[in-house]
């Protein structure tokens, strides 16, 4: 029987774990935190979870726009909401460990490094433990980057893993970072009504996002009360007994009563023996892959947030899973980046697929495009949604689905019709004849098609 062994237990290598038990495989995974990783423990899950609880204040507090009267203003006790977090995560945690020991898993709690391409050496409560390996899987995900200038103490100056642990609403929250994290953490604190103040090195927040998304995220950021510094680059962050402050490269200072740092991830490969085993890293410490997930070295695969490929938990787990078919002879699809869908969790969500605005841009591709905004739904106006759109992009001349955005709330969920349609390579007629639902948030998308129908 083959024998694999897993570092790591988040989606890339749970998911990989469960592959190659179906498979017919030995498995041994070995996880340091819990089954699920940072994804379910201090990341993904967590984040989500407390987002979750900012999405459902800000519907109250446009109530009255529908007809409803609160009598009284509603408040977060964060205390209770970070409560409802973690054990929210740790309930997920258990939940996949059961999942993967049932598969017939081996689980074992510890570290591991690579000693050669067939050995592991796993280091665990009782001792070290070789492990023989037909097969190396390496996922073992990323943490927070930090600045020498910017410190965290885990109780003002708090990385995206830390801020679980505040039992009050920060008075001010200065969110140092306007990437995707950045962007969620400050959207959810404004959410929750503490006063926040973006910090973004660049022209707009989500710089890397399509433009007119972030340029409408903007905008709702600003009117909902935030303070967005566009063009302002953290020098340094200190606390002041209570205070934080952050000093800006131009010398201007923001104080605050917390400060939340979300500048990048740095992957979780030192001490792992790459080095002594020859597996190529890029100069940030990312793992090298190709489209079947497989190192430079043969038999050793890494799947996840360690590669930098996509840090989607989806894309993690894909990756851990095409790994464990190429490994095992099962069929296998290369990873196509094309077709991934993803979403940012803002207040409204910004979803994604497929190829966007600069790609097409930068590849100089015939697209048609159309865009409709969200507020000439009947079912959004019903629900007094104001802000969003929907914009499909389409090959021109055969009018072939190759991307879409998708900026409303929920759009995680509306997101799909359109990510069906790029990986099944549809066309906007395909889009356009099937039926919605009336009246329906997704039936925007159905509409976006129709336009497009005129430019084929």
């Amino acid at each position: 029987m083959t024998h694999v062994v897993i570092i790591g237990g988040g989606p890339g290598g749970y998911e990989a774990a469960l592959v190659a038990r179906r498979l017919g495989a030995e498995v041994t995974l070995v996880e340091r935190d819990g089954l699920g990783g940072s994804t379910v423990l201090t990341d993904c899950v967590p984040s989500k979870t407390l987002i979750a609880t900012s999405d459902l204040l800000h519907e109250v507090s446009r109530s009255a726009e529908l007809g409803v009267e609160v009598p009284k203003a509603p408040r977060a006790d964060l205390a209770s909401v970070n409560d409802r977090v973690l054990r929210l995560a740790s309930a997920q945690s258990d939940d996949i460990a059961e999942r993967v020991v049932s598969a017939g898993v081996t689980v074992l709690s510890g570290v591991a490094r690579v000693a050669d391409a067939r050995t592991v050496i796993a280091s665990t409560p009782d001792g070290e433990v070789r492990l023989a390996a037909d097969g190396i899987l390496i996922a073992t995900g990323a943490h927070p980057r930090v600045s020498a200038d910017a410190q965290p103490d885990g109780e003002r100056i708090l990385t995206w893993e830390q801020v679980y642990a505040l039992r009050e609403l920060p008075e001010h929250m200065i969110v140092v970072g306007s990437g995707v994290t950045g962007a969620e953490f400050a959207s959810a604190y404004n959410g929750l009504g503490a006063e926040v103040t973006l910090v973004s090195s660049r022209d707009r927040v989500l710089p890397g996002e399509d433009p007119d998304a972030a340029n409408l995220i903007e905008d709702v950021f600003t009117r909902r009360g935030m303070n967005v510094l566009g063009k302002s680059r953290m020098a340094s962050t200190r606390r002041e007994g209570d205070q934080v402050v952050v000093t800006l490269t131009d010398g201007r200072t923001v104080t605050g009563s917390h400060c939340l740092l979300a500048l990048g991830s740095i992957p979780n490969t030192a001490d792992l023996g790459l080095d002594e085993v020859g597996i190529d890293t890029d100069d940030g410490g990312f793992i090298a892959v190709d489209k079947v997930s497989r190192t430079n070295i043969p038999g050793v695969y890494a799947a996840g947030d360690c590669t930098g490929v996509f840090m989607l938990a989806s894309v993690a787990a894909q990756q851990g899973r095409i790994a464990m078919a190429h490994l095992l002879g099962d069929a296998v699809h290369p990873l196509d980046l094309r077709k991934v869908s993803s979403n940012i969790f803002t207040s409204p969500e910004i979803a994604t697929v497929g190829v966007g605005q600069r790609e097409i841009d930068e590849q100089g591709l015939l697209v048609d495009t159309a865009i409709l905004p969200i507020a000439a739904n009947p079912r959004a106006k019903m629900q007094g949604i104001h802000d969003g759109f929907v914009k499909l992009y389409a090959r021109q001349g055969i009018g072939a689905l190759i991307g879409g955005v998708v900026v409303s709330p929920r759009a995680s969920e509306l997101i799909h019709t359109i990510s069906v349609a790029v990986s099944a390579s549809l066309t906007v007629d395909h889009v356009a004849d099937a039926f919605s639902v009336y009246p329906s948030m997704s039936g925007t998308v159905g509409e976006v098609a129709r336009r497009l129908h005129r430019q084929v």
